[in-house]
């Protein structure tokens, strides 16, 4: 079953257009504009970036930057809490979060105090609703029971972990040394407060990893009983993350060993009662990723597969992306563009996409595929008001594309298993925009 598997480069689709897709018709006074259209009384997301880091690993395609003081993070936070004023003064009476989410970079390089006082920013700002979820990226090797304390003390209820692999050659080699006892300590401490909702993240296609590596990390991953765990696959990506150089090339897994090592976690995770989630997340029966998954309301966004099903994701802070029902906005990408920004007391949009044509119903398609690996024909007539002979030829150029591997019916078009590994290429079938100058990530 090759059909350009091992070739593809291919979307993650976690938004439809995707990032590069984006341009500069989206300015600041077109996201205030979508910003002050939010329903009165209504949950959103809220998604704040960090884009900092005391050490960066070399794997890492994040747009990150290395610090060695405090110094960048005291402008950062008062660039934040600028436009997060600004965000209040904006929005529409009663909005509440249904989701918070501080990613990076590395949130937990912030001390304890400035962990407090972001935290009651954004909160004045925007309250948290009722059973709102508020996550957290935590490096345990840059936590310490203070900074614990205080995100606990926010309300912080999910804690989200990186692991990557356990595998010592592999972690030197990709530039982060984190043992398991590091992991392991931090996790326990995490517990200790209170917060019952554990993620982890564990990367396969790494150099040197083996089937035999990947299943001890994952093995000892598993020791660890994280609710939900992310299985990404490495994304060597050196003309767009230049610290990847680093990375020996030679050392790195085949496309064809790659999809031997996402099985191999993929059958171990099984094994040990997670359910599989989209292509490459699982869950524990009790999260809320697999209720949401067998209850069809399981939606994808830049943080991968969500249950989060609020219309609007603010993105604050350098590089943050924001969706809105009218389309999506993006912040200046570099840090000192981004502060330039909020020092003016104004947003900091600098690029994005307003929906046109077909791009709501392409991506609810694609968005279809990714999570449930099926696309219902009464959804999509109901919600688009789509012809049903014009979507039937939608579904058959797809299949064509790839014999033998759709199942096409008067209920819709689904991905059988044997076929899905071939999501995401499936996924390209639908989707409108010209992606021959787009370099993505491998489609395995």
């Amino acid at each position: 079953m090759r059909l350009g598997l091992f070739d593809a480069r291919v979307p993650r689709y976690t938004s439809y257009p995707t990032a590069p897709q984006f341009a500069g018709g989206v300015d600041a006074e077109q996201f205030g504009d979508w910003v002050r259209a939010i329903p009165v009384g209504a949950a959103i997301s809220l998604y704040v970036h960090v884009p900092f880091c005391r050490r960066l690993c070399w794997f890492c395609a994040c747009r990150t930057q290395g610090i060695s003081s405090d110094t960048p993070l005291r402008r950062y936070l008062d660039g934040l809490k600028t436009e997060i004023r600004l965000l209040k003064a904006q929005l529409t009476p009663g909005v509440r979060l249904s989701r918070l989410h501080w990613g990076g970079g590395t949130p937990t390089l912030l001390p304890a105090a400035m962990i407090s006082e972001l935290a009651e920013a954004i909160f004045d700002a925007v309250p948290m609703g009722d059973h709102a979820e508020f996550s957290v990226e935590i490096d345990p090797n840059e936590i310490d029971e203070a900074r614990l304390t205080a995100l606990a003390a926010a309300g912080m209820n999910r804690a989200s972990v990186g692991v990557q692999d356990f595998d010592p050659e592999i972690q030197t080699t990709i530039g982060r040394d984190q043992s398991y006892e590091v992991t392991h300590d931090a996790i326990a401490a995490i517990r200790a407060r209170g917060v019952a909702s554990l993620n982890a993240d564990i990367l396969y296609g790494l150099p040197h990893q083996t089937t035999a590596r990947i299943a001890e990390s994952v093995q000892k991953l598993l020791s660890l009983s994280a609710d939900r765990v992310a299985l990404y696959g490495y994304a060597h990506v050196p003309w767009m993350a230049r610290r990847q150089l680093m990375i020996p090339t030679g050392a790195i897994p085949r496309p064809e060993e790659r999809l031997a090592l996402f099985e191999t976690a993929r059958k171990l995770f099984k094994r040990d009662g997670y359910r599989e989630i989209g292509i490459d997340h699982f869950a524990r029966p009790e999260d809320g990723l697999a209720v949401a998954q067998s209850m069809g309301r399981l939606r994808r966004n830049f943080q991968g597969y969500t249950d989060d099903t609020a219309e609007v994701l603010l993105g604050l802070g350098a590089s943050s992306i924001s969706r809105f029902p009218q389309g999506y906005a993006q912040n200046a990408s570099a840090t000192g563009a981004y502060l330039k920004a909020a020092q003016a007391r104004g947003f900091a949009t600098h690029r994005g996409h307003a929906f046109i044509d077909e791009d709501r119903l392409r991506g609810r398609i694609i968005e279809a595929l990714m999570c449930d690996f099926r696309v219902s024909t009464e959804e999509i007539v109901e919600r688009f008001a789509i012809d049903r002979g014009r979507l039937s030829e939608m579904f058959s150029n797809a299949a064509k594309a790839f014999p033998g591997m759709l199942d096409i019916s008067d209920e819709g078009l689904a991905i059988p298993p044997r076929a899905r590994p071939l999501t995401r290429m499936i996924a390209r079938c639908f989707d409108a925009y010209d992606l021959s100058k787009d370099r993505h990530s491998s489609a395995i």
